[in-house]
């Protein structure tokens, strides 16, 4: 029995995980599903929004405000700079290059996070700095399976995450552009979307779902540097290729996926294959399925 109980908190160890892996492959899968891009420098975005956050818990709770209220604002603050940076990276960097071989883009993507990576080492230096605890991490308890705040906190923000962000995709005026732009842009525009509005609100909520990933895994994991993104942003990557890159319930699942994927891995393997094997699934699903789980195979006419 004792091993069942160890299995079900290391479930839950993995939904916590996939969870935050699952709202950075949102911003991943939705700038692909737009413009066909992905952008590299997403995981640099989670970096981001951690140190947006860093700076700002202190003068929160200097203020004496509520603990639910300083969590509110500390998210709300964090995904609009993120938001900002995601619309301003967008302007300078990669409109520019529509049209161009995606090669070009995709080195592009690659000196962006390189350069927002260099900036904050230069900025605030390469040692991690300490994360103030702002969600309480007091053990619940439910027989033998034990969780914290931390953790529900964090799959129920990103299932909620995922409810808006589909409902807002199907039912807003914006998300049908989103669905138009993705299908035929120039189609789109001769029917009245504003390309260049809908593909900077695109990368503006990738950027702030990223923002609210970075909130909760440094609740969870209170250390930020400036390359605390560069494997988080691979390992949801392989999250959005593992469920469907494009597909927003695809995200979702490939990343709750390769949470749980990763915490059985170091359970019941080792640690230090956990890294190992989520590559490994990268490699089997491009062999086997390249469109992911929910992806389905498109024909195209030559």
């Amino acid at each position: 029995m004792d091993g069942l109980f160890v299995f079900i908190n290391q479930l839950i160890n993995g939904l916590q995980v996939g969870s935050i892996y699952a709202l950075v492959a949102l911003g991943y899968t939705m700038v692909y599903g737009i413009v066909k891009l992905i952008n590299f420098a997403h995981g640099d975005f989670i970096m981001v929004g951690a140190y947006l956050a860093l700076f700002s818990v202190p003068m929160l709770l200097g203020a004496g405000l509520p603990a639910i209220l300083v969590i509110v604002l500390v998210i709300v603050m964090s995904v609009i700079g993120c938001s900002l940076l995601g619309m301003a990276t967008e302007r300078i960097a990669y409109k520019p290059l529509r049209g161009s071989p995606s090669l070009s883009v995709l080195i592009t993507a690659i000196a962006v996070s390189l350069f927002l990576e260099n900036l904050f080492m230069i900025l605030f230096s390469s040692a991690s700095k300490p994360f103030p605890a702002i969600i309480s991490a007091n053990p619940i308890s439910i027989g033998k399976i034990q969780t914290n705040a931390v953790t529900i906190i964090t799959i129920a923000l990103s299932i909620v995450c995922m409810i808006c962000l589909q409902l807002f995709i199907k039912k807003t005026r914006m998300g049908k552009a989103m669905r138009a732009v993705s299908e035929d842009a120039g189609a789109a525009m001769l029917m009245g979307c504003n390309s260049n509005v809908t593909i900077s609100m695109t990368f503006a909520i990738g950027s702030g779902l990223a923002a609210v990933a970075a909130v909760m895994y440094c609740s969870a994991y209170p250390l930020v540097n400036p390359y605390m993104g560069s494997m988080l942003g691979l390992k949801a990557f392989i999250a959005a290729v593992l469920g469907g890159i494009g597909i927003i319930p695809g995200a979702m699942l490939g990343g709750f996926v390769i949470g749980l994927v990763e915490s059985l891995t170091k359970a019941y393997i080792s640690s230090y294959l956990a890294d190992a094997v989520v590559f490994g699934i990268l490699i089997v699903v491009l062999l086997v399925k390249p469109t992911g789980i929910l992806g389905k195979n498109v024909g195209e006419k030559v």
